[in-house]
Formats: structure tokens, C-alpha cells, sequence
């Protein structure tokens, strides 16, 4: 259950902390006070979308910060993935708003919007004025029934979607293949003949090119390069007065000298590796020299190899990494057009054997539904007579449609909230306060099939009032039993059900000032009493009182 809710700096608040308990917790104020920015808040740290404009005037960044109570500790592969701290049965959600974006943490350390959502649904269930419009909608009805359902059908469920799922893919395949195959014969010519191109130049180093233009280069400037180290080589080795004899002779000098004084030792030494590594140089110099002729047909080799090759890459590719990266692609697409007439056979027994399959795994699937929807009608029935709608028919409508991801079923919830009339779509209902109370016998069933602690009610109750709104509270308040229910309200027969009252004021001075009250009995009475008849006299307090212990 949600222990605190912490707000600093959201929309109009400046900073704010609640501290909620379990049972019932019921919101109340004024219109316009802000209530909805803590069910707003609450949504927000559980991964709803963020904008920059939800930070208040004048500062940088809003946050948003939940501390739960949990049933047990996170499951261990969620903090071994996540690198979360174990606080036991404590959990801290927090949120962080930005002009630049938003960002969330979990126990401190930082988490994807993918965890959030996976807390969210097993952590809390918020129903908003959206929540109503969405259920309400016969595209979601499947998935409500599906999640009523026990592990043995969500297996079933999970069969056939394996099915479906691979059904699908053998499809995708045998239309690509289909396609591949009404090519023209041209097309395919075309493809070949490039990587006939590309393999007839026999490209084994991706470097060849560079190499070869350096090769060139050589070859171009043979006598040049010939004269240039003859002359080194002359000038090291060969001359009288060469740098070898010069070098000789400064070594004798050093040596002689070193005899008087062995601190030249070290010199002498040098010296004498000097001549070693000139002579060495000289040698390779002199052979080079020797060996560096004009090759005129190694230039056209050369040539004409670099000519192939930029061919090559004016065509395909501007390296030639690039031209091999052509030749991978057009090789894999002329191979996938070379395909056998009998991998089409096979895709197409495939997709036959399949369709057995999932017309056994629907057939499955959708007497299971049948089950649960008589199941789930009859419960609905019950719990909406509770909600003082006593002549109230609540039916499933499942009806047959094409393959896809849920199945072959069309499901739809239909009611009647008269004798007189058949079962029409729930989408058609006109009262506001016949959505509300089927909304909340819908949130009373499924939060005793789930896991799910907290249930938040953004005002259930619109469009109700007598006895109906007696019924309302009263089922709230067996489902705050076993479940924390925190409630924006308007009615003072479902405030005065609450265990824990907020009262939300707002105050306009220079700037606009909200404040969250927990509310004593004493003031509990005077809130009520203010619901009730819009000012506080002896009549409304004693009415108040008889709301609160009747």
C-alpha cells in the first residue's frame, strides 16, 4: 500500500507530504482546490507521460516521491536486473520532471519506464475519468475477461497466441517468397551479372588499392628513387673522405683518448655501433639501388589492376570494404530469389498443419470464455444489485470473428437496467451513474481475483445520489476490507465511510497556495457536514454524525 505521497514543486504546489493509511482514505475540497493533482501525482511515479509544463513557475525541476508498504519484498530477479537495494518491504518510487525530460528511481537507483510499468501493474490500480471511457469500450472487454480468468485458461490463452504467433511468421515468409518469385528474369540477369563483376576481380585485401597506388608510385619514379640512394650510399661507403672513413677516423681519436681516460670508454663504444648501423644502412642503400630498374610491365600490371578496381568502386561503392558490402547484399538477394519449390511446399504444409492446431487451441479458448462469461455475468449481476441497480441484466456477448493475437472471439459486455429492455452494449448506456457503479463493480470484482493492494478512485461516484450513493460507499467500504482505497469524493455518505480524511484547501494570495489536511473527527464532522448542505450549521453537523455512525 501507498505509506506517503511527497510533491515539491507540481503544477501549483510548492511542497506537500501525505502520509495515507491503510483502509479507506478519501480526498475532499472544493472545486478547483487540486485534489486531482495528488491522484495526478501518484499516476505520474507510476510511469504516466510527463511534460515540462507540469513543473510549477519558476523552478527547474518537479518530484515526486512514493514510499510503499509491501506484501513481501520485490521478486529477486527484479533487483538482481535492476541493481535495486532491498529495503525489505519498504519500496521508494521516485520521479523527476525537467524541461528535458523526466527520469524515475527505485529505492534510489535509477530505472527504465519498463520496470515502472511492470510495478504499476502489480502494485496499484487507478481508475480515472480515462479508465472509465476505455472499459467502456468493447475492444478492451476480451482483455477484462481473459484477466478473469484462472492459470488453466491463461494457458490456454498463451497456447494459442504461441500458435498465432508462428502462424504468422510462416505467412510473412511465404509472401516474401511469393513476391521474390514473380521477379523478372532480367532482374535476376542483373543481379548476377554484378556478382559475376565482383567476383571475376577476385578482391582479397580490402587494402589493395592503396597498396597497388603506392606500388605505382615506385614503379613511376624508379630511376629517380635509383639515382637518390646510389648517391647516399655513395657518400656513406664509397668516396674517399666518406662519412664511414671520417667516422673511422674520430673513432681511432676517441680510442687513443680513452686509453688516457676511461670515462670516453662509453663513446668509443657508441662509436663503434655508429659504424656498425652506417655500414648496415649503406649496404641496404647499395642494394637497393642495384635492384630499383624500370619495370614497364609490372607498371601495367599495376595499372591495370587499379583500373578494375576504381571500376568497382565508381559502381559500387566509393572503398573497397564498401564493394564487398554491395556484393554480401547482392548475393544474399539473388540466393533468397534461388529458392526451391519445395521450401514454398513446405511453408504452405506448415501453415495448414498450423491452422489445425489453432482451430483446436480456439476452440479451446473460446468454451473457456463461455465458462467465465457466465461466471463473470452472474457475479457482476450480483454485485451491481448491490450498487442499487435491482433489475439490472449484465451479460457477455461473444461472438465469432477472423484469427488474430486474442483469438477468434469478438467479446462485448452488454447491460439492461430495465426489465422491458434487452441487454444493449455497455457503450450505449446514457447515465453517467449507471457507468460509475458498473465501473466499480467491475474494480470490486477483479481487485479480489488480483494481487493488487491499492485501488485509487478518481470520482467514482459521478452522477449518483440517494440511494445509490449509499450503496456506492457501502461497497467501497467492504473493499477497503482488504484493499487500500484512496477516493476523490463530492458525496458526504461515501466520506463518511472513510477510515483517514484529507481535506484539500487552496488559497490565492500573491501565488497560489494548496495545503492537504488530515482531518481529526472533530473536523471530519465539519467537512462532512460543509458536503452535505454548503455551510456548516446545527442541522448539517448533526447530520454529518448520523452519517459517520450510521
Amino acid at each position: 500500500m501507498i505509506k506517503t505521497l511527497r510533491i515539491k514543486d507540481f503544477i501549483i504546489i510548492d511542497e506537500l507530504e501525505i502520509e495515507f493509511g491503510s483502509g479507506f482514505n478519501v480526498i475532499t475540497g472544493e472545486t478547483g482546490a487540486g485534489k486531482s493533482i495528488m491522484i495526478n501525482a501518484i499516476d505520474l511515479a507510476f510511469g504516466a507521460r510527463a511534460s515540462k509544463e507540469l513543473v510549477k513557475t519558476g523552478k527547474t525541476k518537479a518530484v515526486i516521491e512514493l514510499t510503499l508498504n509491501l506484501k513481501e519484498s520485490l521478486p529477486q530477479n527484479i533487483i538482481d536486473d535492476y541493481a535495486i537495494e532491498d529495503y525489505g518491504n519498504e519500496l521508494i518510487i521516485s520521479r523527476e520532471i525537467t524541461e528535458s525530460g523526466s527520469r524515475s528511481r527505485v529505492n534510489g537507483a535509477l530505472v527504465t519506464q519498463d520496470l515502472i510499468k511492470t510495478l504499476r501493474e502489480m502494485l496499484i490500480d487507478i481508475h480515472s475519468q480515462h479508465m472509465t471511457y476505455t472499459y467502456i469500450q468493447p475492444k478492451h472487454h476480451i482483455k477484462l475477461l481473459d484477466s478473469y480468468g484462472d492459470e488453466n485458461h491463461k494457458t490456454a490463452l498463451e497456447h494459442y497466441r504461441d500458435l498465432y504467433r508462428t502462424y504468422t511468421q510462416v505467412v510473412k515468409k511465404l509472401e516474401e517468397l511469393s513476391n521474390k518469385s514473380q521477379l523478372d528474369e532480367q532482374q535476376i540477369e542483373f543481379l548476377k551479372f554484378q556478382i559475376d563483376e565482383i567476383e571475376s576481380a577476385q578482391i582479397e585485401d580490402l587494402e589493395e588499392d592503396k597498396k597497388l597506388e603506392e606500388e605505382l608510385n615506385v614503379l613511376a619514379n624508379a630511376e629517380k628513387l635509383k639515382e637518390l640512394t646510389y648517391c647516399a650510399y655513395w657518400t656513406l661507403y664509397g668516396d674517399d673522405g666518406c662519412i664511414l672513413d671520417a667516422l673511422g677516423k674520430v673513432k681511432a681519436n676517441v680510442s687513443k683518448a680513452a686509453e688516457t681516460d676511461n670515462a670516453l670508454c662509453d663513446y668509443e663504444s657508441d662509436l663503434i655501433n655508429a659504424q656498425e648501423t652506417l655500414r648496415e644502412i649503406s649496404s641496404n642503400l647499395r642494394n637497393y639501388a642495384e635492384s630499383m630498374e624500370l619495370d614497364e610491365q609490372r607498371m601495367d600490371e599495376v595499372t591495370q589492376r587499379i583500373d578494375v578496381l576504381e571500376k568497382l568502386k565508381r559502381k559500387y561503392g566509393s572503398t573497397l570494404e564498401h564493394v564487398m558490402e554491395s556484393y554480401e547484399k547482392f548475393t544474399k538477394e539473388y540466393n533468397s530469389i534461388e529458392f526451391s519449390q519445395d521450401e514454398i511446399n513446405d511453408l504452405e504444409q506448415q501453415k495448414l498443419e498450423l491452422l489445425e492446431k489453432m482451430k483446436s487451441a480456439t476452440a479451446v479458448l473460446t468454451s473457456s470464455r463461455k465458462q467465465l462469461s457466465e461466471h463473470l455475468g452472474s457475479v457482476m449481476t450480483k454485485q451491481l444489485e448491490k450498487l442499487d441497480m435491482p433489475k439490472v441484466r449484465f451479460e457477455i456477448s461473444i461472438t465469432p470473428c477472423d484469427y488474430c493475437l486474442n483469438g477468434c472471439d469478438n467479446v462485448e459486455f452488454l447491460i439492461s437496467t430495465n426489465v422491458s429492455e434487452e441487454p444493449k452494449p455497455l457503450a450505449k448506456i446514457a447515465s453517467g451513474g449507471e457507468i460509475s457503479r458498473v465501473m466499480l463493480a467491475i474494480k470490486t470484482i477483479f481487485a479480489k481475483a488480483d494481487n493488487i493492494d491499492t485501488i485509487i478512485f478518481d470520482e467514482i461516484d459521478t452522477g449518483i445520489s440517494g440511494n445509490a450513493c449509499q450503496a456506492v460507499a457501502q461497497t467501497i467500504s467492504e473493499l477497503a476490507k482488504s484493499h487500500q482505497i484512496i477516493s476523490i469524493t463530492h458525496q458526504p455518505i461515501i466520506a463518511a465511510k472513510s477510515d483517514r480524511h484529507f481535506y484539500v484547501a487552496k488559497t490565492q494570495d500573491e501565488q497560489t497556495t494548496v495545503k492537504v489536511y488530515n482531518l481529526n473527527e472533530e473536523n471530519k464532522i465539519k467537512a462532512i457536514a460543509m458536503l452535505a448542505a454548503g455551510e456548516i450549521t446545527e442541522d448539517s453537523i448533526k447530520f454529518a454524525k448520523q452519517l459517520i455512525n450510521g
